[in-house]
């Protein structure tokens, strides 16, 4: 006779089914809108901003750069929500939805220097707030997989990042004859959905929030952990110069939007697909082995362009870059909690600095290149080239230390 399992406490197979489908739903819609179109939307449509004579390609390294200065803001702020990470989670939100749309705003400026500075503060805040978004839905949905006792469905949700990334590269890519504004404003109508969708899904569900809240200032250092730090903030130097400049290359290599277009859509889909595989066969491999095999591969993503300047080594860097950072990312943080299990807080704040310090230095290295009168395409490369040598060496030194 087969056991009831709601007698002994765990629910049936159908019932945690049930259960756990709308907490990933709300992840995975949740980080499609924040780091989808919050953080990464900027990037395909910078090239046809270009084309529209809206912004220039040093313009365009100081938004960018700005939103991953927001983005740091958000991540060191976040910890605001930690009593209740769902309304942190529905602000985060709410503010990429506005954020979007009053892009779409910007042509109608009179004053180009202010359109440049507000599209600078637009973007800074569209940092925060995805920050935000993506600290409480990581917090609020794996604590309630963690209560439904379906803690393995939690890399699932990190799927949503890809799938954001590939949905923004398509609209780009198959309305790149469009204008830019109207895109933007077609994406912000799309995070808005997002937010209410994320909303609805959210209601139903238990109440009981995150973790209770840990003073990062009580906890001290521990030996060994400076050498990941470090290597966590090197990734972060070496993703953000394709992941933000990967479509200005490709459309100096074909300007129709229909061609160039196509390598951001390729990079949120192979982010998304590489973490539907790493969470399926990858779950046991030591940390920073698959950490160090991610930048390892990351790093021929970002010296492939370098070398051959052709439209198929843009896509291939696309695939490269693209089916390696979130990897990377999620073998990073889980090596932090095996690392510090009793309180990762610390550690994890150290980690997201150092990662948000390099995606900073990347677009402002470019911005210094051209303030040196070096053509786009040189700064392009030399950052690149420098971002190859950072990962290069930091993939070795995990590879030796693990």
């Amino acid at each position: 006779m087969r056991p009831d399992p709601a007698r002994f406490g765990a629910p049936s197979p159908a019932a945690a089914g049930s259960a756990t489908r709308p907490v990933v739903a709300v992840g995975l819609v949740a980080l499609a809108v924040a780091m989808g179109i919050g953080r990464f939307a900027f990037t395909p449509l910078m090239p046809l901003m270009i084309r529209d004579g809206s912004l220039s390609a040093v313009s365009g390294a100081e938004w960018a750069a700005a939103n991953y200065v927001g983005y740091l803001v958000g991540a060191l702020t976040a910890s605001r929500f930690a009593d209740d990470p769902r309304r942190g989670l529905r602000l985060g939100l709410l503010g990429v939805a506005l954020t979007t749309l009053a892009m779409a705003g910007l042509g109608s400026v009179p004053n180009p220097r202010l359109t440049i500075l507000a599209g600078a503060g637009l973007r800074a805040a569209a940092g925060v707030f995805s920050a935000w978004a993506l600290v409480c839905a990581s917090g609020w949905c794996l604590a309630q997989l963690a209560r439904r006792r379906a803690e393995g469905m939690g890399a699932w949700i990190y799927t949503g990042v890809g799938l954001g990334i590939a949905l923004a590269g398509i609209l780009a890519w198959l309305g790149g004859r469009q204008s830019a504004d109207r895109l933007w404003l077609e994406l912000g109508m799309i995070a808005a959905a997002g937010a209410l969708l994320v909303r609805g899904l959210s209601r139903g569900l238990s109440g009981n929030e995150g973790p209770p809240r840990v003073s990062v200032a009580s906890v001290g250092r521990r030996s060994g952990q400076g050498g990941p730090v470090f290597c966590y903030g090197a990734f972060g130097f070496g993703y953000i110069v394709p992941a933000t400049f990967l479509p200005a290359m490709a459309r100096d290599l074909a300007p129709d939007p229909l061609v160039f277009g196509l390598a951001w859509p390729l990079f949120g889909l192979a982010a998304a697909l590489s973490v539907a595989g790493a969470a399926r066969w990858l779950a046991r491999a030591p940390r920073r082995r698959v950490w160090a095999a991610a930048q390892g591969l990351m790093a021929l993503g970002t010296a492939l362009p370098l070398f051959v300047h052709a439209l198929w080594a843009v896509a291939a860097a696309a695939i490269l870059v693209g089916g390696t950072f979130m990897v990377a990312t999620m073998a990073g943080l889980q090596w932090a909690r095996e690392a510090q299990p009793e309180d990762p807080t610390s550690l994890l704040a150290r980690m997201t600095a150092a990662f948000a310090a390099g995606q900073i230095a990347g677009p402002l290295l470019v911005r210094a290149l051209g303030l040196l009168d070096i053509a786009d395409a040189a700064a392009l490369a030399w950052t690149g080239a420098a971002a190859t040598v950072v990962l290069v060496g930091t993939a070795f030194q995990l590879w030796r230390e693990a």
